[in-house]
């Protein structure tokens, strides 16, 4: 047995980023959402849904069932 060391270096970075993307736009959704003003609120719900979005698409990713 031998293992794609490029492969898992590869899982493990992308991994790395994404967790830390999702993490960095939930917190400045958290930053610029606490304001009267409405653009600002407005801004941080889209950046939520971008969170939920990318959370998704690695939940279908993971899970075999969903191909």
């Amino acid at each position: 047995m031998t293992i794609n060391w490029l492969a898992f270096v590869t899982v493990v970075l992308t991994s790395l980023v994404a967790a830390c993307g999702v993490v960095t736009l939930f917190s400045l959704a958290l930053r610029i959402g606490d304001s009267e003003v409405v653009a600002r609120r407005v801004a941080a719900v889209a950046l939520y849904a971008v969170c939920v979005a990318v959370v998704l698409f690695g939940i279908y990713l993971i899970v075999p069932f969903f191909h």
